[in-house]
């Protein structure tokens, strides 16, 4: 049979479907000419494409039957069936057979028949099947709703009967066979203006047996990004807080701010309430976070000085906003305000300020950043509060303004690249921090550890009392040259000023004790340091034919300069990260910050070898040292934090320091990294790592983390030290998997057994605590499962003891965490800390 495919200019079905409204007037004209007259109204998404094989039209009844792979188009909507009837009489349209109606969104309802209006918005539907396709969070997410019968209204609600909801798929051997959670309800009913679901008297089922009865309940749709109503709960339990469980309240205001309110019911303590404001303005946005408890068992924390047990109320206040200027300018700011320096870690409070690169501490900061095609300005502030019991918090900076500028340029006359960099910073701290090169030198002032012997051999300054500034300017300018034969040539020169203000506080708590490192006369200080070098390389290229190519480098580099100067007159507060490797072998200047910079005349050498090949294969192998030609070497003078002094670089030949990785895959990494002794080769630093995931052969991915650094008394390291974390994850399934992590301390017992030393010699009764020398101080397991429609997760965790102490807890943690999510229907946790070892 001829296929008849049509508009509405010349489909008798189209004219008859849109003439519902109108049928009175279509009735006084003959059938084509009422067609022409609908198809001259309408246009764009009115007009109806209707495709078939058949058309009758059968007079005697006022019908008109399209039979065949129907599919009809009108207004974004559209119904494919076998067979659909149009009932002039009363307007309704009847499809049948593989029924199935797309609306605009993409949502697919299938049915064994439909029986709509003219223009699909309202009707029955029997054996109703709906498919709705979102993304949520990157991740595809399919719902579906089935029901023997339902009705759509309006085209905005559809009410199923005795309906089924879920967004797991079904089985492929056995679609007749129970999802793995489902909820099935006397009526569903979707509001799609709403954009909720309404369930009445419903059961949650997981593998088709009831678990959990409501008599009502409502959700968002998963269109939904946001929607006022009830958060998924949230329980908890450790010794300190007690039972707990957290139901929190989204409450959407407007479309650009919201609120949450978060009470948590503390057995043990009482409410903890928490809140967050959100709001988006039209060129940044902000928020504020608020969190307090007056806590009913205060004792169950430690006492002052090493935890809040004496506080009766506890909170916090933090805001944290991005602003947009224009194109290249924007502020903002990080600010938190707590009560104590262990309510966020005792309370599991989210916080977007917390740092944890040496020390934890929560950082405040307020910012204006600019940036360019080939500029950078950021000025700002910072305000750093501990969280540590072991931190004094008078012995913490206040850093205000520190100011940053990058400029690069191109000279017209010399070419290369210029580059003009500006720092500003002021510091000032209410007392100065001391750090004992031993432990025989140690005592402490309050919570801090601080020195008995206050002298540059055994101590250490690691923040002067008082106010530092400092302002530096440095100019560079480089240009590579190749020449003919294909060596590389890098001349380069800088020159950098710093002018430096120091006005030390010899007042108060152990500020005098600077007098032993400090000139107290110097307060203005000038500083320069002009430099030229070049750098050479010699790439060898060489054929590996289908295999790759492999390229063998040697390098060398010169810099002259003259000697440092006020080296041990000057503060080092953002210079004492020093460390020698090969990522550092070719730095012009290797201290890590502005307080110390490089003199003399110096050469870094080294060979470079690499590999690359099919399938990603890659291979890298580099060996170098460093030497000290002519001038003061600096890193041989101390400073007041003895920077440079056993770093590798303090003889005039440096250690040697290499690099190791390859990858055979993009499966397999392994990378090595050391720094063996210039005179014996003894290895006195070495890192390396290890990546694998062994699939599709084996379900198992894993890594391996290690770390050896011999001891360097004179930087306050007096033992070596040394650790491993390994973990891994199992596939059991496609869908199972298992999680294991483990942290070990291998270099504790040398700890335990110096300070048992230390105490023997004033103490003959001191008792020795001793340790593993594989010394477990984290670990962690876990299992989960993972699908298109669920996630779970249980996972046991080990809390190293040291974060406990200065945490202001009197137990080491073990925590067990449960988490249960049906997506698009909600989201339940649990987290119980089991009580572990005292610490008391």
């Amino acid at each position: 049979m001829r296929r008849l495919r049509t508009t509405i200019a010349t489909s008798a079905i189209a004219a008859a479907l849109l003439a519902a409204v109108s049928v009175p007037a279509l009735a006084q004209a003959t059938l084509n000419e009422a067609i022409a007259g609908r198809a001259q109204s309408g246009s764009g998404q009115d007009r109806l494409l209707v495709d078939a094989k058949e058309i009758v039209y059968d007079n005697d009844k006022n019908t008109i039957a399209a039979s065949g792979d129907v599919q009809m188009n009108y207004q974004g909507r559209t119904l494919q069936a076998d067979r659909v009837t149009y009932d002039r009489n009363t307007g309704r349209v009847f499809a049948e057979g593989n029924a199935r109606l797309t609306d605009a969104s993409g949502t697919v309802a299938t049915g064994d028949r439909f029986e709509l209006t003219d223009d699909f918005k309202n009707g029955f539907i029997d054996s109703l099947r709906v498919v709705q396709t979102t993304v949520e969070q990157g991740r595809p997410l399919t719902t579906r709703f089935s029901a023997p019968r339902a009705e759509r209204a309006e085209g905005e609600t559809t009410t199923f009967e005795r309906g089924t909801y879920t967004a797991c798929e079904p089985c492929k051997d056995n679609p007749e066979r129970p999802p793995l959670w489902q909820v099935k309800a006397a009526k569903i009913i979707h509001n799609n203006s709403e954009r909720t679901i309404y369930y009445e008297d419903a059961t949650l089922e997981l593998l088709g047996i009831p678990v959990a009865y409501l008599p009502y309940f409502w959700t968002p749709d998963p269109t939904v990004k946001r929607k006022t109503g009830f958060l998924s709960p949230r329980y908890i339990y450790s010794s300190a807080l007690g039972y707990g469980a957290s139901v929190p309240f989204f409450w959407a205001i407007a479309p650009n701010y919201d609120l949450t309110i978060s009470p948590t019911f503390l057995s043990r303590q009482g409410v903890l309430g928490q809140a967050e404001w959100r709001h988006r303005l039209e060129n940044g946005t902000y928020n504020i976070r608020a969190a307090g408890i007056f806590q009913q068992e205060p004792d169950a924390f430690l006492q002052p000085p090493n935890g809040a047990g004496n506080r009766d109320f506890r909170g916090s206040l933090e805001t944290n906003g991005l602003f947009y200027i224009n194109q290249n300018w924007r502020w903002g700011w990080d600010i938190a305000l707590l009560s104590d320096k262990w309510f966020l870690t005792n309370y599991k409070i989210r916080s977007e300020s917390l740092s944890s690169y040496y020390i934890k501490e929560s950082i405040s900061t307020l910012y204006l950043q600019g940036q360019g095609d080939r500029s950078f300005f950021d000025v700002r502030g910072y305000y750093f509060q501990t969280l540590s019991s072991s931190e004094w918090q008078k012995q913490q900076p206040i850093v205000a303004p520190v100011l940053d500028y990058n400029k690069r340029f191109t000279p017209a006359s010399i070419g290369g690249e210029a580059a003009i960099d500006v720092n500003v910073t002021h510091i000032s701290r209410e007392a100065a921090q001391f750090d004992p090169l031993s432990v025989a030198n140690t005592t402490y002032f309050g919570v801090a550890q601080t020195c008995i012997v206050f002298d540059p051999a055994s101590c250490l300054v690691r923040g002067i009392s008082g106010t530092t500034s400092r302002a530096s300017v440095t100019a560079s300018w480089r240009r590579e040259f190749v020449d003919p034969i294909g060596q590389v040539w890098t001349p380069f020169a800088y020159v950098r000023a710093d002018n430096i203000w120091i006005d030390p506080d010899f007042k108060g708590y152990q500020n005098a004790q600077l007098g032993n490192f400090l000139d107290s006369d110097d307060d203005f200080l000038f500083r320069a340091m002009p430099a030229v070098g070049v750098e050479y390389r010699y790439p060898f290229i060489a054929s590996l034919g289908t295999s790759g190519k492999q390229i063998l480098e040697p390098i060398a580099q010169v810099i002259a300069r003259p000697n440092e100067t006020r080296i041990g007159s000057l503060p080092n507060e953002d210079a004492q990260s020093l460390v020698f490797d090969d990522t550092s072998l070719f730095d012009w200047d290797k201290f890590s910050g502005y307080d110390r910079v490089e003199g003399g005349v110096r050469a870094n050498v080294g060979i470079q070898y690499t590999v690359t090949g099919a399938d990603d294969f890659y291979a890298n192998v580099l060996f170098g040292q460093s030497y000290q030609i002519a001038g003061r070497n600096s890193f041989r003078q101390p400073d007041l934090a003895n920077v440079g002094l056993d770093s590798g670089l303090d003889s005039r030949a440096s250690d040697y320091v290499g690099r190791f990785q390859i990858s055979p895959n993009a499966n397999f990494a392994f990378v090595t990294r050391a720094r063996f002794d210039q005179e014996n080769f003894d290895v006195n630093r070495v890192e390396a790592g290890f990546r694998a995931n062994f699939n599709p052969y084996l379900p198992l991915s894993t890594s391996l983390t290690y770390a050896n650094y011999a001891a360097q008394p004179a930087i306050g390291f007096p033992l070596r030290r040394e650790g491993l974390l390994g973990s891994a994850r199992w596939d059991i399934s496609p869908n199972w998997y298992v999680t294991g992590s483990v942290l070990l301390d291998l270099d504790r017992y040398l700890l335990a057994r110096e300070t048992y030393l230390a105490q023997l010699a004033t103490n003959p009764n001191a008792v020795y605590e001793s340790d593993d020398k594989a010394y477990v101080s984290g670990m962690s397991l876990g299992l989960g499962y993972m699908d298109e429609c669920t996630t779970f997760s249980v996972s046991y965790s080990v809390t190293p003891r040291e974060v406990v102490r200065n945490s202001g807890e009197k137990n080491q943690n073990h925590t067990i965490a449960f988490s249960l999510e049906f997506r698009s229907l909600g989201e339940v946790g649990y987290t119980q800390n089991l009580n572990g070892t005292s610490d008391e």
